[in-house]
Parts: C-alpha cells; structure tokens; sequence
C-alpha cells in the first residue's frame, strides 16, 4: 500500500468537519495528548528509571499500580492522535508523508515490540519482585534503555512534525 493509500484510509470527511467546525477540538485535544505524554513518561520513565539503578530505596513493584495510568495516557493519545491525523485541514497526508512522523510511529512500533519482550520473556515478573536497594536483571535494563529512548523519539517526533521542510533540509533530503 501507497503513504496515498494510506493517508485514504484516514480521511474520514465528518471528523475533518467536526474538528475544523469547532474551534475548542483542536487545542483540547493537544491538552489531552501533552497530558497523556505526561503520563507515560512520568510513570514508565519512572519504572525504566527505577529498573536502571535509580531510586533504588524503592522496590520496583510499587511501581506496578501506576501502569494502568500510563496505558489510560497512552489510549488519550492514540485518540487524540487520530483527531489530529483526521481532521487537520491539510489531509491525513500531512502526517503519513512526514518524516517526523514516520519516525514517531517507527519508534512507537519499536517500543510496542520492547513492551512485549518485556511481557513476554518473563522479565516483567523477575522486575516486580525486585527489592529496595537491589538491581534489576540486566536483560530488564536493556528493556528500560530502549524504552526510553523510544519514547523520547515520539516526543520528539511530535514537536518536529511542524518542522518537517527544515528536518528534510538538515538532513540532506
């Protein structure tokens, strides 16, 4: 499938219509996805923070209830997301054909993918019951790395989307 092909699937003319119609969409929108942000960065940037050595008087498994914070800013995002891809007035293109953004859903994917090796491999239990004052698995840490890194990408994915002709110029392209 075509970025054309793509950005199709996204343009939906009544949401285009409702957030262009009404002039508080857009700016509570943006409130609601910095505010998501917030969540997942504070709380699992938190949680990675915590698995690589920091605060390490906290046990890493009183960490765990404020997950389900950061999974509720994330789905605030994802909705707020397809606000802005489906009702900018530029069309679902201006974000499928940015770099920028292409790089935000890159490094999205790439941190999905960590979530389920951490899930998966098991590292998410032997994490949970680490104790105050005790270092995480190394195979945890490399999970905290990526993950942090990933979501500093999407964030800076985010605030250069806008930027995207002086991106492609500083990089040649």
């Amino acid at each position: 499938m075509t970025l054309q092909g793509i950005a199709r699937v996204f343009e939906i003319p009544f949401m285009q219509d409702y957030v262009n119609g009404h002039a508080y969409v857009w700016p509570v929108s943006e409130m609601t996805h910095y505010l998501g942000m917030s969540f997942i960065m504070g709380f699992i940037g938190t949680l990675d923070l915590r698995i690589l050595g920091f605060f390490k008087g906290l046990p890493i498994g009183s960490l765990r209830p404020f997950v389900p914070l950061a999974v509720i800013g994330f789905c605030a995002n994802v909705f707020t997301g397809l606000v802005f891809m489906t009702g900018t007035p530029q069309h679902p293109i201006f974000y499928i054909d940015n770099l920028s953004f292409q790089l935000k859903m890159a490094a999205l994917l790439l941190a999905a993918i960590n979530l389920v090796i951490f899930r998966v491999t098991g590292l998410e239990h032997a994490v949970y019951a680490t104790p105050a004052n005790a270092d995480a698995p190394t195979g945890a840490k490399v999970v905290a790395v990526v993950s942090l890194v990933c979501w500093c990408i999407v964030i800076l994915g985010g605030r250069l989307l806008m930027y995207n002709d002086t991106l492609l110029y500083s990089l040649g392209l």
